[in-house]
């Protein structure tokens, strides 16, 4: 039987319900020509619902999203064929020393416990770590691929 492409509303807690599991997203953030800059990134959702990104200053999303806000990501699932979903937000850029304890929170929302939380936050300290956090604003269906409706229908 083929598959059939869904497309289900859901409401803001069955959203961070969908996206605690699912750490990989593409994130979209404006150039400063407009156009779209796109980076595959590892994400997590922190204590207060907001999407979390490790990362460098030195990456243009984080420039990008020091210049403009608003930004999008498409939050994927393991599995290719798995649902997805767009999600809308504002972004802002958090960096030493302020980002290291949203780093620790960071990495727990992805891997549960470090085994040296010392050795973490040194590390993040010695590589210039910042943070993007995101305030989901807006979102779109969990959707899944497949065929039309009327497309199975007919197959």
């Amino acid at each position: 039987m083929p598959k059939t492409a869904t497309t289900d509303r859901i409401d803001r807690n069955a959203l961070l319900e969908f996206l605690r599991p699912r750490h990989r997203a593409v994130l979209v953030t404006r150039r400063q020509n407009g156009g779209v800059q796109l980076s595959p990134v590892t994400c997590g959702v922190d204590g207060e619902g907001r999407i979390v990104v490790s990362t460098y200053p030195q990456r243009a999303k984080v420039a990008n999203a020091r210049r403009e806000a608003a930004v999008s990501l498409c939050v994927l699932s393991d599995d290719w064929d798995g649902p997805w979903v767009q999600v809308d937000g504002e972004a802002e850029v958090l960096d030493l020393p302020e980002a290291l304890e949203p780093l620790v929170d960071y990495y727990r929302s992805i891997s549960g416990e470090h085994p040296d939380w010392d050795e973490y936050r040194a590390a993040m300290t010695r590589q210039g770590k910042s943070l993007l956090r995101i305030t989901v604003t807006s979102w779109g269906p969990v959707a899944t691929g497949g065929f039309p409706p009327s497309v199975v229908d007919k197959l």
